[in-house]
């Protein structure tokens, strides 16, 4: 009697224990209602840093949640994603691109930039009319469509660079010669509802100064040059939100710029019959190199803090002046990316670069370019805010491909990799304002990201290697990708 009592406590005790195991079992079993589940993956952002061994859950266009993997366990009804040995990134930005440079392309650009990563775009000029219905259907179709964030026309000085003067210099730019004008056209853009502003390198002082004081009245930024007529410290100091390509930064790096300045702004007064690109041209032959040899480290200190202290963002689209010198479009992989491009453009493209390369190469373009990587360098190690942009499509910069070659050029200009995808990344998204919505893997940022099988921060080219594209919650997988790239091929037949 004994023996039995004791033998079902040992029975009652296993099924107690059964029953909590069980129990335990199921607790973390979860189901989410509408939502992609990607399970085991290794995550990768600005703000967290490498992260194995997650599980994502994305429920409409957002994040819901992020898991360690071991921490839940997913319902089977769940829809599960396999993530391992594949790693995410948020969705890049390419912030300096244009759109409306050649119109026949615009269509084209916006499907490469999808399927090479780019879910969003900051376009530094063009006509207004244009952008706005692109950005428009980008707000309709926004998990097929990339982020188009717009800044209108080139606000130029007299003379005009991009006057539709020739191909090679379309009307996306107007040229404006007074306070009382700038202000108008600050206003008429802002009621348009761009994003940002674009002001270009011939203004004059008076003119810039006037335009980014109503901007900051308006709270809209201002991206730009820095003009011709001023340096960058003190353009810096006025109010310009970004600077674009480092254009004439070289100015303000010498011992004394304000001779340089002077020198300057007596060739633009006595030049104002010149085109505006023949102009600029004049004054960058007589300076430039004579800053860049003459650089001085006190200036440069300088002008770094400026910039820092300032948050005046730098774009520094190394890939346009690396190809100057390396001429990395004749490569033939490179021109594959031309395939996907309208025939008509591929071979204009191809008929040019033959004729190109038969010119000699300028020693002085690699010193130019051996400069803007050293100083992106400098910067980044500063802590100056840098954003990847590329400029597409001049200078035979394929859409969406050519990020990625920026990204490359980041990490060979001194940026570790992870530094390299924050450019493209949560920098961009801080510069708007957005960071509490894009640019990092957090519950609640906007789920626009990419799915890498290969780890980006033991080499910075498998960004390419993109099995998936999310964008806004939809998720495009490789066979997906790969029909939208065919489609494209097809369209420029």
């Amino acid at each position: 009697m004994i023996l039995s009592r004791h033998f079902f406590s040992i029975v009652k005790f296993i099924f107690l224990i059964a029953f909590f195991l069980l129990l335990s079992c199921n607790k973390n079993e979860e189901f989410f209602e509408s939502a992609i589940c990607i399970e085991n993956i290794t995550l990768i952002d600005a703000k967290s840093g490498f992260r194995p061994n997650m599980t994502l859950v994305i429920k409409g266009n957002k994040i819901f949640n992020v898991f360690k993997t071991e921490d839940i366990k997913l319902s089977k009804e769940n829809k599960i994603i396999n993530g391992s040995n594949k790693y995410i990134i948020p969705g890049l930005w390419d912030s300096h691109v244009h759109i409306g440079y050649d119109t026949s392309l615009t269509e084209h650009m916006l499907s490469l930039f999808l399927t090479n990563g780019v879910t969003s775009i900051r376009d530094t000029g063009g006509e207004i009319g244009y952008l706005k219905k692109w950005k428009e259907l980008s707000l309709e179709f926004q998990d097929s469509l990339p982020r188009i964030m717009i800044s209108g026309p080139l606000i130029d000085g007299i003379p005009t660079v991009y006057d539709g003067s020739d191909p090679s210099h379309p009307t996306i730019g107007i040229g404006i010669d007074s306070e009382k004008a700038v202000i108008k056209m600050v206003d008429s853009l802002y009621d348009l509802g761009v994003d940002f502003i674009k002001a270009y390198e011939m203004l004059s002082p008076e003119v810039y100064k006037a335009l980014l004081d109503r901007a900051k009245e308006k709270g809209i930024k201002v991206s730009g040059h820095v003009p011709l007529s001023m340096d960058a410290i003190s353009i810096s100091n006025a109010g310009l939100n970004s600077m674009e390509h480092l254009r004439n930064l070289e100015f303000s790096l010498i011992k004394n710029p304000e001779k340089l300045l002077n020198e300057r702004q007596q060739i633009l007064n006595k030049n104002k019959d010149k085109h505006g690109d023949e102009l600029r041209w004049k004054v960058y032959n007589q300076q430039r190199f004579n800053a860049i040899r003459n650089s001085d480290s006190v200036q440069l200190e300088v002008l770094l803090n400026t910039l820092k202290e300032n948050q005046t963002f730098q774009v520094p689209t190394l890939i346009l002046e690396k190809f100057y010198a390396n001429r990395t479009f004749v490569d033939t992989s490179w021109q594959n990316g031309f395939n996907y491009l309208p025939k008509a453009i591929k071979l204009k493209w191809e008929k040019e670069i033959s004729e190109f390369v038969k010119k000699e190469i300028d020693s002085t373009d690699f010193e130019y370019s051996d400069w803007m990587f050293s100083l992106v360098g400098k910067m980044n190690s500063a802590g100056v805010d840098l954003m990847a942009g590329t400029d597409t499509p001049i200078l035979y910069l394929t859409p969406g491909l050519s990020l990625h070659e920026e990204l490359a050029s980041f990490v060979e200009a001194g940026l570790s990799e992870l530094e390299a995808i924050e450019t493209a990344t949560w920098t961009p998204a801080k510069y708007f304002g957005l960071d509490n919505e894009l640019g990092n893997i957090e519950p609640g940022m906007i789920a626009d990201l990419l799915i890498l099988d290969g780890n980006p921060i033991k080499n910075i080219k498998n960004t390419r290697n993109i099995i998936s594209v999310i964008k806004n919650g939809r998720m495009f997988n490789r066979e997906e990708l790969n029909i939208l790239l065919n489609r494209i091929d097809n369209r420029q037949n």
